[in-house]
């Protein structure tokens, strides 16, 4: 079983610019290194940890029990921040990180049907109490629905020979593993894809969790709602490893960044020029070091922006 190790974990802790006193929250506890490496600094301050996923918040919190600082593990979607804050009477907090990889751990265990490397049950579930899996998406939604996800979320532009093979496939029976589903994405590709660097799988699995997991419905509502919880000198900050989150939280933050004046040709006294209530950390994405590149191959795609209320 693959360890986890967490990608950006310096820059990440750097860019929140933890205050002893604080409050934080870590979206995506995983493997805990970056809940631990936020509890290390605090004192007084709590931490409130989510996850999707049971087995992530029970080994996860051994590790956060060895520190003996104040924690609070939350078994839900970030969609849930807010909801889940309020519960608890929080309305501001001092700092919130996401890290929207799928943990190694996950990928590596081959029971969990994340991988295309092993061939097994259909899964790709976060949350293994929820019933819904990619057996169920791959098995029951139309040719046009198989299309639509593995186009907008795979970026695959294989995606209608894949449908089709799946659509046909499972007229006879129901497909049940992932090496089956390989070989139907395998037999909608021509050789030269077939020979191109790169599992020719990897796209359509990636397309496939997103929808299982309601990734990018989750990533919305969060980006939504996080900058409004953040306190004045808050940090919201996010590690993407896709194109299509890292182009969501771009835009979101340019949004919040930026103020669209309509009164153009207008002069106006310093004071009178509106300013955002946020601000970028830094202008550009932050990237891996090349000593983390050459340690964890894994890092390779990942992009940390992080985004901070004026105070």
């Amino acid at each position: 079983m693959g360890e986890h190790i967490s990608v950006l974990l310096e820059e990440a802790i750097q860019s929140l610019s933890i205050k002893k006193d604080g409050i934080y929250v870590d979206l995506t506890l995983g493997r805990a290194g970056h809940s631990k490496a936020i509890l290390d600094q605090l004192d007084s301050g709590s931490l409130l940890c989510f996850d999707l996923d049971p087995t992530a918040l029970v080994e996860g919190g051994k590790i956060l029990e060895a520190t003996g600082k104040h924690y609070t593990l939350i078994h839900s979607s970030f969609a849930s921040l807010k909801d889940e804050l309020a519960k608890r009477g929080i309305s501001k907090v001092d700092g919130i990180l996401a890290d929207l990889g799928v943990s190694s751990p996950q990928f590596d265990d081959p029971s969990r049907g994340f991988s295309y490397r092993f061939d097994s049950r259909l899964d790709m579930r976060m949350d293994t109490t929820n019933p819904f899996s990619a057996y169920e998406v791959v098995n029951t939604y139309p040719e046009k629905d198989l299309v639509r996800i593995l186009y907008l979320y795979g970026e695959e532009k294989d995606a209608k020979g894949i449908a089709r093979n799946i659509v046909r496939a499972r007229q006879g029976s129901p497909i049940e593993t992932t090496g089956q589903l390989v070989d139907l994405i395998k037999a909608a590709k021509s050789p030269k894809e077939l020979a191109k660097k790169g599992h020719p799988a990897k796209q359509t699995f990636q397309a496939l969790r997103i929808e299982v997991n309601h990734e990018t419905e989750a990533l919305e509502k969060m980006l939504e709602d996080a900058p409004e919880l953040l306190a004045p000198g808050g940090v919201l900050s996010i590690i993407t490893f896709m194109s299509l989150d890292d182009r969501l939280v771009k835009q979101r933050f340019k949004e919040l960044t930026t103020i669209e004046s309509s009164r153009h040709g207008i002069q106006l006294r310093p004071e009178e020029i509106p300013v955002p209530e946020f601000h970028l950390y830094s202008s550009k994405p932050i990237l891996p070091s090349e000593a983390e590149l050459q340690g964890n191959r894994r890092s390779a795609s990942a992009k940390l922006r992080a985004l901070i209320r004026n105070g």
